[in-house]
């Protein structure tokens, strides 16, 4: 009675500590957003202009982070929405819509009247019903310094097949927030996290909230159990049996004046529902091979009832910089089994026979070793590239590689092949990186874009590849990016007559311009919490 008395006081204390917290964040953002909702009007009666719909074909979009890629839910496209660039001193800010056409392998520039503002890390979800729909909720602009934010809570729905965008309007949803997730369960659009922040402080969630397609209503939910710590930029995945799974995430605390401590959450979580109206959380134990600590990770509901993790960061804070190490190794959580396991490619029958034959022993030490539920504690293997940019600085980018495990992909076709010996050839794969869009349509993964950091520049790109993850043989290149021909612009080529948070096309040639610098740590820990 007495413990049960306590833990209910730390609760209601934690929940009135949060509730103050918010408070305060809300009244020093409002002055903010405010000043930037000046901007987004301004923004908005250019859009105005727009009174025809136009879909013209265009070349790849162009490099931008915290966009939206969702797979059509009636054709072999890919929908791309929003989005931000950032140049080395100003932000952009986009609105755009592009479709890729799949069996094409074709870019198109989708122009509807009346879009949602330019927005970043938002979140969008696709449904069949009415022709196709896409729904688009909440996300951030940000002003061209980087230093204020205006976050959106408000709720759109594209319409497919008559190309028309539609602002919902419902009372009773989330907050203005980004870096939260949402996904279609059953006949509801969840949406669960994130984080707001002002100039000076900042507020993460973990409160769910689910929008009825049917009745267009919001509720927010009460599961009982105990949930996730409050965080943005995990991953959230929908069960066949109606769950939600979630995983990882970040969130930081100020344990001093002007100093943060950031957490990388490698916890997991299933959201299940117990009655109509009843919902509950437990925490997960998966077995197998998890994946290494990071953030700004891309996850998306695979084949086989399968969720696919690909690539991230894992920042090293120190007192005054952060260091990362990034990722472009692929991880499979098995949702009916709760069991993760790494996603090796097979490559050529050559190199399998030759794996096998070579080091049989090492093989079947390998297998044991991917069954048992810590065997992630083996150290990674480090690669070093050296890339030599146009202006001559010379970037080291380091790759970290999971240790040598064998995965269930290779498990499952260990008696194919002794014969057909062709030759191998060179390796091809995205290079490491974090905040990937991500998107996977009749079993092939789709990655688009995602950035990179070396010292003080950071490489945002526009590459696209596809893997089949029915055969996993091999990436597939699609759109090619040299990130050595990217502009950077660093504090000796500022201008003097910069204009806003921009975006859009038009704007795209003016990216030289710019009032002030971005704070290099502030925008780290930006891409940290958007992801």
């Amino acid at each position: 009675m007495g413990k049960k008395g306590k833990k209910d006081k730390k609760v209601k204390g934690a929940e009135k500590t949060a509730a103050k917290m918010e408070k305060k964040v809300s009244k020093r953002s409002k002055r903010e957003e405010e000043d930037l909702e000046a901007l987004i009007a301004e923004f908005q009666s250019l859009d105005a202009k727009k009174t025809q719909v136009q879909e013209t074909t265009c070349p790849a979009p162009t490099p931008r982070l915290n966009a939206s890629l969702t797979p059509h839910p009636e054709k072999d496209e890919l929908i791309l929405f929003g989005g931000e660039y950032f140049n080395g001193q100003k932000t952009f800010l986009y609105n755009e819509l592009y479709i890729y056409n799949i069996k094409k392998s074709t870019w198109s520039k989708l122009d509807i009247p009346n879009p949602p503002p330019r927005r970043c890390a938002h979140q969008a979800v696709a449904v069949p019903q009415g022709g196709g729909q896409l729904w688009v909720f909440g996300g951030e602009f940000a002003s061209p310094d980087g230093e204020q934010f205006y976050h959106y809570k408000d709720l759109w729905v594209l319409h497919l097949a008559t190309k028309t965008w539609e602002l919902v309007k419902s009372p009773g949803g989330p907050s203005g927030r980004s870096g939260h997730r949402m996904v279609l369960c059953k006949r509801q659009l969840m949406v669960f996290g994130g984080f707001h922040e002002s100039a000076r402080d900042y507020i993460y969630y973990n409160d769910v909230y689910a929008f009825n397609l049917d009745s267009f209503t919001w509720s927010k939910l009460s599961p009982s159990g105990t949930g996730p710590l409050p965080r943005s930029g995990c991953q959230m995945v929908p069960t066949i049996e109606g769950s939600v799974a979630i995983y990882g995430g970040y969130s930081k605390q100020r344990i001093k004046k002007d100093v943060d401590k950031g957490t990388v959450h490698t916890d997991m979580f299933l959201l299940k529902q117990e009655k109509a109206d009843k919902w509950m959380w437990t925490r997960l134990s998966p077995s197998g091979v998890k994946p290494t600590p990071r953030t700004g990770f891309s996850m998306a509901l695979g084949p086989n009832n399968r969720s696919v993790l690909f690539g991230g960061v894992y920042d090293e804070e120190e007192e005054e910089s952060i260091e990362g190490d990034f990722f472009n190794d692929i991880y499979f959580y098995d949702l009916g089994k709760n069991r993760w396991f790494t996603g090796q490619l097979k490559g050529s029958k050559t190199q399998k026979k030759k794996r096998r034959r070579g080091d049989k022993n090492a093989d079947v030490g390998a297998s044991e070793c991917s069954k048992e539920e810590d065997s992630n504690t083996a150290k990674p293997v480090e690669i070093i590239k050296e890339i030599v940019a146009d202006d001559g600085t010379v970037m080291t980018i380091k790759q970290l590689i999971p240790a040598s495990v064998e995965s269930e992909s290779e498990e499952e076709d260990s008696e194919e092949d002794e014969e057909d010996e062709g030759a191998a050839g060179p390796l091809v794969e995205p290079c490491p990186r974090s905040n990937t869009m991500m998107a996977i349509k009749q079993g092939i993964l789709f990655i688009y874009g995602g950035m990179f950091e070396v010292g003080d520049r950071q490489f945002t790109l526009n590459d696209l590849y596809s893997l089949d993850l029915h055969k996993m043989k091999e990436w597939k290149v699609l759109v090619e990016m040299d990130p050595k021909t990217q502009e950077w612009l660093d504090e000796s080529d500022s201008e003097d007559d910069a204009e806003g948070a921009e975006g859009g096309a038009d704007e795209d040639e003016e990216d030289d311009e710019s009032e002030e610098d971005t704070d290099e740590e502030d925008d780290q820990n930006k891409n940290i919490q958007t992801s």
